[in-house]
């Protein structure tokens, strides 16, 4: 138990335990959606042919053979033209209209001379080629078309996508229910009832901030303190959410009994340490329940460790609840603004400051520095011994929605 997992194993572990959710659907048209990171749960398949007919590309004439053209009437988008054409006719037609019954191309308004009903190719242009200007009945897709696959993110594009193929609503994972606890003695509520013996619980408002794109809502449970009877309580509290973040005592010393509360009240420990620095006593539990697998995330207390490993592993674990393929942050290569040290045993992830091309420290690198993790836009991707970077040399980051 006490041996330090990597963190591509410890990835493995905690997003094998992600718990399932029941589908749900949600209406197009529901711009109030809570999450607003929805990733389909099925496969939506066209139930209509876009375009549904053959359309003009251009505003100009809708022509048949050779011009002049007598022009018999119009096309418009939505009041198409009834009625074929004949060698020698054309139409009006504007952009998106219905292609008339008999027309082959378009005659572009630009290149089209005009005298009464009577259409004439301006001179020095040359007659467009067959069905220029035309997109062509199902150019974008066909009904049965698979348009968007399972596990898509559904953003602005694809909910048009969804719509224009015949959908209007989609089907997703229902959003987890989490709760945030904060632990120990010298945490209060309120930042103004702090005394000085105090600290201000702002962990768990800090790794709620982090999810709130996903989950939409956490219940904040505490701040509890160092004694198991509280924690029980605490606990019970939590025992119908789907995934429980806990920060503080997940260590083992006198005062730590985050892990002992979590096995009085039935969760397995399934493995505790990662060999990552900041937040190396992260442990991740699990309890079952009359409806699924509860998971239980413990971070450590120091702020910098509980926001680094709540980016690293609560914010994928979340993810990969809500059925993104891809819940594992991504990294960019940046250029070092400045020299940085070797790496020893644990992969190291410094807290940065990038302006998109370059990166520098963002100032201390003590795990409980909240003034330096404010200041980051990105963590420093430092694998276990790596070789030191010089200034010039490009290294991964992980950027950072921190402000």
């Amino acid at each position: 138990m006490s041996e330090l997992l990597s963190l591509e194993d410890a990835w493995e572990r905690l997003l094998a335990l992600a718990p399932s959710l029941p589908i749900i659907e949600t209406d197009i048209s529901n711009t109030a959606d809570a999450s607003g990171h929805l990733y389909l749960a099925e496969d939506l398949k066209a139930q209509r042919t876009q375009p549904p007919a053959d359309l003009s590309a251009m505003d100009g004439y809708a022509i048949c053979g050779d011009g002049p053209w007598q022009r018999v009437g119009e096309s418009r988008a939505g009041h198409p033209f009834h009625g074929s054409l004949e060698p020698g006719q054309c139409t009006r037609i504007s952009t998106g209209a219905h292609m008339p019954e008999g027309s082959d191309r378009v005659l572009i308004q630009e290149n089209a001379e005009v005298s009464g009903d009577t259409v004439r190719l301006l001179t020095g242009e040359t007659l467009p080629d067959p069905l220029q200007h035309v997109r062509k009945r199902g150019f974008d897709f066909a009904s049965g078309d698979t348009v968007l696959a399972k596990g898509t993110f559904v953003g602005p594009a694809q909910k048009a996508l969804a719509m224009a193929a015949g959908y209007d609503s989609f089907p997703h994972t229902s959003p987890p229910t989490i709760a945030v606890l904060d632990s120990g003695d010298e945490l209060v509520k309120l930042a103004a009832h702090c005394g000085p013996h105090d600290i201000p619980a702002s962990n768990s408002q800090m790794i709620a901030a982090m999810l709130l794109p996903w989950i939409g809502i956490a219940d904040h449970i505490g701040p509890v303190p160092d004694d198991l009877g509280a924690l029980a309580a605490a606990l019970a509290k939590a025992n119908d959410t789907h995934i429980l973040i806990t920060s503080g005592g997940a260590s083992v010393g006198d005062h730590d009994h985050i892990q002992h509360a979590l096995r009085e009240w039935g969760a397995d420990i399934d493995f505790w340490k990662v060999a990552i620095k900041p937040g190396k006593p992260l442990m991740v539990a699990t309890k079952q329940h009359h409806w699924g697998r509860q998971v239980i995330l413990g971070l450590p207390g120091n702020p910098v460790s509980s926001f680094v490993t709540a980016f690293l592993f609560a914010l994928p674990l979340v993810r990969a609840a809500i059925g993104d393929p891809n819940p594992l942050p991504k990294t960019v290569m940046v250029t070092a603004g400045e020299a940085l040290p070797s790496v020893g045993k644990r992969h190291e992830f410094l807290r940065g400051k990038s302006d998109g091309s370059s990166v520098r420290l963002a100032g201390s690198q003590d795990s409980s520095a909240l003034m330096a993790l404010a200041a980051a836009n990105c963590l420093i991707d430092r694998p276990a011994g790596a070789d030191p970077v010089r200034a010039g040399e490009r290294v991964p980051v992980y950027n950072l929605q921190n402000g």
